[in-house]
């Protein structure tokens, strides 16, 4: 790792040109409206991003954090580490770790939740499926953007030696990173067009990974530069096995984008805001807001806004689906029994999560809103056995869906941002009605999981694939990230026995 940190800086030659100006506010392919100020150099002149991601990732101060920062950052580990830990056990993940045991790559680092050792890119790439197959990993502003991150993290600190300080700084600094994409976009998602997981979430897990190699400043934009050429992800994949390999390929891509930028491989330094570049394809005829960098370095987002974690282990858009069924369950006790119709009414985004098909697999039911309405009100919450084999052919959960009506709420057909609201009314044998409005879901602002209920969403995952003495040992060590001088410990607790 020290010899790929220090290669020969062939960019040195290779970047010497003028600085290329941002691409314009508003959408992608528009004109600048001048309303808001992009990063500007010292001479005045509109910064690269790639130069300004740069300067940040090498300038990052970790002690120079908000509290409220680090201890989110820990949260997040935790959050992550857990839901990896249960996602191992998935049949997607299952199937990449047959493909990675068949490639017989030099064991450097750790398969979270298998027995195995792997190359780092591929220990990236099964610890990312494993860490999304469930769709139970925490959610910010987009979606699991920053679900490749922790996967490709670990994957190089072990296999580098880098000290738990370092893997939690260079956490902070992809977040931060995925932050500013995603306010510079922000209908990435929305539009039903990219998967951020898979597209914003291999850049900002690049950046990541550069800092945890302590790359140098003019290694870091041909980084920033692979790692868009490799972004990929279409929302047409959600509730299939590529969606979580969305997660698994962006972590793998991200450990690559570092190894090849730190050896001297080049890239456009305007990958981003260029010409053919991310914001001319991921954006085009969509907002895009490159004054969202302007702050980089200055505001922790993760202090400011902080992530969302999940409750439930499905899809986050029918999430208030889930709060408003078992309010109405809790309301109606026996009489669920007396229910003759639901009607749930959602945003427009929302309907895309509405299938009129009951679901075949787990991958269906974790997106489709009618079952996880109907099995909250016959069940109650949703848990990791909700989407089992068992669950999903329950006779009683399959009459209670086909009593679900879809239809766009007016109130709040445009809503975006985060939450997506449900307005839940079922109806009665005696001709009454309940209805259940939710604006926000559980694990949000303004219904936030605390750190409690963090930690036992952790162990209830681990136990999937650890011994409790490993998932407390794990926890412990995650909860004070960055204290300890080394990893030496942490890294055979991941590995199954």
């Amino acid at each position: 790792m020290e010899n790929e940190s220090n290669s020969l800086d062939r960019r040195l030659f290779l970047g010497a040109s003028a600085l290329t100006l941002l691409a314009a506010a508003g959408p992608a392919d528009a004109q600048h409206s001048g309303a808001a100020q992009a990063p500007k150099s010292a001479a005045g002149e509109a910064k690269r991003l790639s130069d300004v991601i740069a300067e940040f990732v090498t300038g990052f101060d970790l002690k120079a954090q908000p509290p409220l920062a680090l201890e989110r950052a820990r949260l997040a580990f935790i959050d992550t580490v857990g839901v990896m830990l249960a996602g191992s056990r998935s049949e997607p993940a299952e199937i990449v770790c047959e493909m990675v045991r068949a490639e017989g790559a030099a064991a450097a680092a750790s398969v979270v939740g298998q027995s195995l050792k792997t190359s780092p890119q591929l220990a990236a790439l099964a610890n990312g499926v494993a860490a999304h197959a469930l769709d139970f990993d925490f959610t910010y502003t987009q979606g699991q953007l920053l679900a490749p991150t922790i996967p490709a993290l670990l994957a190089l600190a072990e296999s580098s030696g880098a000290t738990p300080a370092e893997a939690l700084a260079a956490f902070m600094v992809g977040f931060e990173v995925a932050s500013r994409l995603s306010r510079a976009n922000p209908n990435h998602n929305g539009a039903g067009l990219w998967h951020g997981t898979g597209t914003i979430g291999t850049i900002a897990a690049a950046a990541a990974c550069a800092r945890l190699m302590k790359l140098p400043a003019a290694a870091i934009p041909d980084v920033v530069g692979i790692s868009v050429s490799m972004a990929a992800g279409v929302n047409a994949n959600y509730g299939t096995m590529t969606k979580p390999l969305h997660a698994g390929q962006a972590a793998r891509n991200a450990v690559m984008a570092a190894r090849l930028g730190a050896r001297g491989f080049t890239a456009s330094a305007t990958a981003i805001e260029g010409r053919g570049g991310f914001a001319k394809t991921f954006a085009r005829g969509l907002d895009w807001k490159p004054e969202a960098f302007a702050d980089l370095g200055r505001q922790s987002d993760l202090a400011e806004r902080g992530f969302r974690p999940k409750r439930y282990p499905c899809g986050g858009v029918i999430h208030t689906g889930i709060d408003a069924a078992l309010k109405l369950r809790e309301d109606l006790g026996a009489r669920v029994a007396d229910i003759t119709a639901i009607k749930a009414g959602i945003s427009r985004y929302a309907l895309s999560r509405a299938s009129e098909q009951y679901p075949a697999n787990s991958e269906a039911a974790k997106f489709n809103l009618q079952y996880v309405v109907a099995y909250s009100l016959a069940n109650g919450v949703p848990g990791l056995s909700a989407f089992g084999e068992e669950a999903i052919k329950n006779a009683r959960v399959k009459a209670l869906a086909g009593m679900v009506a879809i239809a766009i709420d007016p109130e709040f057909a445009d809503a975006a941002g985060g939450d997506y609201p449900t307005r839940l009314t079922v109806k009665l044998k005696d001709g009454r009605t309940l209805e259940e409005v939710r604006h926000h879901a559980s694990g949000s602002a303004q219904y936030p999981m605390s750190r409690a209920q963090i930690e036992a969403k952790f162990l209830d995952c681990a136990k999937e694939a650890v011994s409790a003495d490993a998932a407390t040992r794990i926890l412990a060590t995650l909860g004070s990230l960055g204290d300890g001088p080394r990893f030496d410990e942490f890294w055979p607790l991941l590995r199954r026995g």
